[in-house]
């Protein structure tokens, strides 16, 4: 299925700058090769495929598995790289997924607040701390603005609005050892979701607007 993707992404790299204001700041940070794990808010179910076309590389996700028993959106998921996610409990398939994506070089998008938040940035998951902990590979930061009023993955192809994707520079986590607390793994997604704040306007931050220094957005490829 994966076939669709490159159509998909030529049709929505030329629509893209024709009916909407779209714009991506800080792409010169997305590192060429090894593997990358892309982290970004998330408000709408169309966000990975702008991510997508923000980021020149070719990305894989996780997705909840409710979405790939739908006959339309489901293989068109798939075509994006989409893998089925269960969101009610510790789900091994989809994290032994991710860190082999992650060992052969690939990149994988997560959304750490587990779902859609287009009222700003929620209290984030643990699950993508979890991954980044294990795979020890890069962590790039992206705020997307714009697509919160998108409610299909039709508008991938018309999204008349004013998308903005901000992609901040790499960091990783510190390396624990052992089986981190609770405590440790809320303090490492706390960091994580902070410099994804600081790329997002004030009124998208949400539960994370304070802990921005100074309360202004950083520009990309700022520290």
């Amino acid at each position: 299925m994966e076939v669709l993707y490159p159509l998909c992404e030529f049709l929505q790299k030329r629509m893209v700058g024709v009916v909407s204001d779209w714009a991506v700041t800080g792409d010169e940070n997305v590192p060429t090769w090894g593997p990358l794990i892309v982290v970004s808010n998330h408000l709408s179910q169309s966000d990975p495929s702008f991510i997508g076309v923000a980021i020149p590389r070719r990305p894989r996700f996780l997705a909840k598995r409710e979405l790939f028993s739908n006959p339309l959106a489901g293989p068109l998921i798939r075509s994006y790289g989409g893998f089925p996610l269960n969101r009610q409990g510790g789900d091994v398939a989809a994290y032994r997924w991710a860190l082999s994506l992650l060992r052969h070089d690939g990149t994988l998008v997560l959304f750490p607040e587990g779902t859609r938040s287009p009222k700003g940035l929620r209290r984030a998951r643990l699950g993508a701390t979890r991954i980044a902990l294990a795979s020890q590979a890069p962590l790039l930061p992206v705020g997307i603005t714009g697509t919160e009023g998108f409610g299909t993955w039709a508008r991938v192809f018309f999204p008349n609005a004013r998308i903005r994707v901000n992609i901040g520079r790499t960091f990783t986590l510190p390396n624990v050892e052992g089986r981190p607390s609770r405590e440790v793994l809320e303090s490492l997604t706390d960091m994580m979701m902070q410099r994804i704040a600081m790329l997002l306007p004030p009124d998208y931050r949400g539960a994370y607007a304070s802990a921005v220094p100074g309360g202004a957005a950083v520009p990309a490829g700022a520290d």
